[in-house]
């Protein structure tokens, strides 16, 4: 495992695999880079280098008290893309990770950026608002809030029923509470707040690149008319992808299918 230590001094793990031309893999929300690693493996294999790194707060990775913002956050992918070393990566971001990407490609001007995927991807805006009516209304954040704060290790049972939509085993389910009750708590409340109330629609002209979005259209956690679909109109040069009857975790549920699309994407 390598290791990479921010401007505000927290310790980032990351996964380097493979040679070759860079693809830099942002988890989702609550988990890990672990969640990355078929299709991690899947891009070595072809001939490229993944690197996957635990959000700060999560994984492996150091747990500051803050930084959880999207500002910070694509801060944070800033210094790993400067740690790739090249003018030609591919980011991949996944569900809250999307949302790195999309702050990256503004705040950053999208430097050394050549391609981007999006897949169950929070951006352009989680929250129901007048302007925004496909959005999740603020009640829905309120509750989860709430029973993760009254007892979060059994909040997370059913959250990911939810995600995966019955698509995978009893032990992926198991995995990923798991892997998110190793998340830092204050991590775990502040990232919630950050995905839900951020809105990346500003964001969406600074894609200057060839965007893959990939969404599954019974998506509960994320839907699709809230995000993918706006995303893929807003965003030019881009392709979107939608799995009939795909949940949330799609790295899961459709996991050899995401890779396929990704690598016909990724390769030239």
């Amino acid at each position: 495992m390598a290791h990479l230590t921010t401007s505000d001094h927290v310790n980032l793990n990351l996964k380097d695999w493979g040679t070759g031309r860079p693809v830099i893999l942002m988890h989702g929300w609550p988990l890990s880079a672990d969640t990355f690693d078929d299709m991690a493996i899947a891009i070595a294999d072809a001939g490229m280098r993944a690197i996957a790194y635990d959000r700060r707060g999560f994984g492996r990775s150091a747990q500051p008290w803050d930084g959880y913002t999207y500002d910070r956050l694509a801060d944070d992918l800033a210094e790993v893309i400067e740690y790739a070393a090249s003018d030609d990566i591919a980011i991949v971001g996944f569900s809250m990770g999307g949302g790195e990407v999309a702050r990256y490609m503004s705040r950053h001007r999208g430097r050394g950026v050549s391609q981007a995927v999006l897949i169950a991807s929070v951006v352009p805006y989680m929250l129901k608002t007048p302007d925004h009516p496909n959005g999740v209304d603020q009640s829905v954040f309120d509750q989860m809030a709430k029973a993760m704060k009254a007892d979060r290790a059994k909040f997370w049972t059913g959250f990911f029923k939810d995600f995966y939509g019955g698509a995978v085993s009893d032990e992926v389910i198991e995995w990923s509470r798991a892997l998110s009750m190793y998340a830092s708590t204050k991590a775990t409340f502040d990232c919630a707040t950050a995905f839900a109330t951020t809105d990346f629609r500003p964001d969406l002209p600074a894609f200057k690149v060839p965007t893959l979005i990939i969404h599954g259209t019974a998506d509960k956690t994320v839907p699709i008319d809230a995000t993918a679909r706006l995303a893929a109109k807003g965003i030019a040069n881009s392709k979107l992808i939608e799995y009939e009857g795909g949940p949330h975790g799609l790295l899961a549920s459709h996991k050899q299918r995401v890779i396929d699309d990704v690598l016909a994407f990724l390769r030239p």
